[in-house]
């Protein structure tokens, strides 16, 4: 099994993919920015890191949900392939990523399903967690927009999640219990604005 060194991504013109994209009156779908900003990236993206301003207010930043026509879009389809493209290269070798780790503040998690046979990477767009479940357990985590650097983390053993399928458009939910409900408990965080820092017993060097 992966380390727990969750991948934190980043991208060009970060202040612009914000535009428009605050939690403020109604949704709005993609923006002219987030669109140049999927179609301009390479496969492999640049990772956001604590300390860079830019990349930071990003990280600290609310994301929202798609629209129904811009899940079923090809701006859609090009980010989750980029994120998945992204989370598996060996520079990264990560177990989940977040969509504002990659610059876009939606609402939209690739996580590695450690309990599925296969251990396939799964992307989940409009994600929300339901219930925390089980008891509290401590680990370690890590997070590449946090280098050389680790925490012990309190996380609940299971977790119920709620997303809409790109296809057909309604909602699933899932529960999920041990690495893989804390793996979607760390990237649902990043779509709060919250790094495992934030929940870390202690940090330290690694």
């Amino acid at each position: 099994m992966k380390s727990f060194s969750l991948v934190c991504l980043a991208a060009l013109l970060l202040p612009c993919a914000l535009a428009g994209c605050r939690q403020t009156g109604a949704v709005p779908g993609l923006t002219d920015a987030e669109k140049a900003l999927i179609n301009g990236s390479d496969s492999v993206m640049r990772v956001l890191v604590v300390g860079n301003p830019s990349d930071e207010k990003v990280l600290r930043s609310r994301s929202i949900d798609f629209l129904d026509q811009d899940l079923q879009s090809e701006e859609y389809a090009t980010l989750a392939s980029y994120m998945l493209r992204t989370v598996t290269d060996p520079s990264q070798d990560g177990v989940g990523i977040a969509g504002p780790q990659v610059g876009i503040g939606r609402r939209i998690i690739a996580v590695q399903r450690f309990d599925k046979e296969g251990e396939p990477f799964e992307v989940y767009p409009n994600i929300r967690v339901e219930s925390l479940w089980g008891e509290v357990v401590r680990g370690q985590e890590g997070c590449l927009s946090i280098p050389g650097r680790r925490g012990v983390v309190p996380r609940y053993s299971g977790v119920t999640v709620s997303y809409k399928d790109p296809r057909t458009l309604e909602t699933v939910r899932d529960s999920v219990e041990g690495f893989t409900a804390v793996i979607f408990q760390h990237e649902t965080d990043h779509l709060e604005g919250i790094l495992y820092t934030d929940r870390a017993d202690s940090v330290f060097v690694k």
